[in-house]
């Protein structure tokens, strides 16, 4: 009892703290409120909105689930998840936070996964788009696109660690799996096949209804996180014009100098652990060496930052899978991702960096990756094109439906 009231204290006085701190600095909370919406407007809602759409179509009609027969085989001895693990964890590489929660809640909810099953797969399926990495990180921050490679490289792998770690958590706790008869490549395909026709005959709704549902569903999840990304982005200024982070950055600093990292990147880390975006831009301005500072980049990367926390603590609460295993997840796969960097640094930038361009392959110097800066400035321009068209027609069908369950 005492405990509870104890966090009541502490809820009432934080939000109290935090809403005089935006009062009494109302230019620079408007300042961080509108960077925070520019970077939910321009990328995070039209990278994500159709990835969410076409996710929700695929589980429909039953595509998972075909998928997940045939990865079956793989994906449980490696990881001890069911097949549909393969598919959540590809659409949460190529999409990027928070996919990778939502797809896991989904499948949840279909109870394609046991909740032990759902805590280990939200562990590894949380990553960066690549998109993200090379365009924003790469290019945009370092100004270096052959620095994309090693951040990407780092990313994954270390998701891949991630993943193969948490495969012994909730061991104890799960029923022992008996051993499947092993099937042919025709037999898992004819299973898989059969498994689709199923759903889709099972699944009631017309394909208007189900695109409707989907568009619906997809945004109203973008709104919520572009509520928190606003929201972060506030509480990240706030905390910066109180000197808080400075405080944390100086007892932080002795850590990174333990490791013999430059402590001028502290403030970075301390900003990128709450927000993802300001915590890379700010590395890449600090003075030091480039090795210190892509490990930083990696560890941040990886942690995800608050923001995207929260973003995902906010998606699991309407499931029984629990926050807590992921945030641990967050910690480990950045140390894994700091560790990766600096093995991999030399093979995989200073070796890059040393070849002549008449040394390279053709395909490298067509399709560098500095396509990724073309794709970061389009989307850019044409993102918020696409959040007001999405807007506009999320109002259209909400209101149509709203307007047709009052007339029955």
């Amino acid at each position: 009892m005492f405990q509870s009231k104890l966090k009541t204290i502490l809820i009432a006085v934080f939000i109290s703290g935090l809403t005089i701190a935006i009062i009494l600095n109302p230019e620079q909370s408007l300042d961080a409120s509108k960077r925070g919406l520019e970077i939910w407007w321009e990328v995070v809602f039209p990278s994500l909105l159709p990835f969410f759409i076409v996710s929700e179509l695929l589980i429909g009609f039953g595509v998972v689930k075909f998928i997940g027969v045939l990865l079956e085989p793989l994906m449980r001895p490696i990881f001890r998840v069911p097949g549909v693990g393969g598919f959540v964890w590809a659409m949460g590489m190529a999409s990027g936070n928070p996919a990778g929660a939502k797809l896991t809640v989904r499948m949840r909810q279909e109870k394609q996964l046991t909740a032990i099953q759902a805590e280990r797969l939200v562990s590894f399926t949380s990553s960066s788009n690549p998109l993200f990495i090379f365009g924003a990180v790469a290019v945009g921050f370092f100004n270096n696109p052959t620095l994309g490679i090693l951040l990407a490289a780092s990313h994954y792998l270390s998701n891949l660690c991630v993943g193969l770690s948490m495969r012994f958590y909730g061991v104890t706790k799960e029923k022992p799996i008996q051993d499947h008869q092993r099937k042919s490549v025709i037999e898992s395909f004819f299973g898989a096949f059969k498994e689709l026709h199923v759903t889709r005959i099972n699944e009631k709704r017309p394909f208007g209804k189900m695109l409707g549902d989907a568009v619906i569903s997809s945004i109203q999840t973008l709104l919520m996180i572009g509520g928190f990304i606003i929201l972060f982005s506030v509480f990240n200024k706030i905390l910066a014009i109180i000197h808080v982070t400075e405080f944390i950055a100086f007892i932080s600093s002795g850590v990174l100098a333990l490791f013999h990292i430059t402590t001028d990147l502290s403030i970075p880390l301390i900003t990128g652990i709450f927000e993802i975006t300001l915590g890379n831009q700010l590395t890449s301005e600090t003075n030091g060496e480039l090795l210190d500072k892509v490990i930083i980049a990696s560890f941040i990367l990886a942690f995800g930052g608050l923001s995207i926390q929260a973003q995902v603590a906010s998606i699991l609460a309407d499931s029984d899978i629990r926050f807590k295993p992921f945030f641990i997840a967050r910690l480990l796969q950045g140390v894994y991702a700091s560790i990766i960097s600096f093995l991999l640094f030399k093979p995989f930038y200073l070796n890059l960096q040393s070849f002549e361009t008449s040394e390279l392959p053709v395909i490298m110097i067509s399709r560098g990756p500095e396509w990724a800066t073309y794709y970061w400035e389009a989307i850019v321009h044409t993102g918020p094109i696409i959040t007001l068209l999405s807007l506009c027609t999320y109002i259209f069908l909400y209101g149509k439906r709203y307007v047709f369950n009052r007339t029955i």
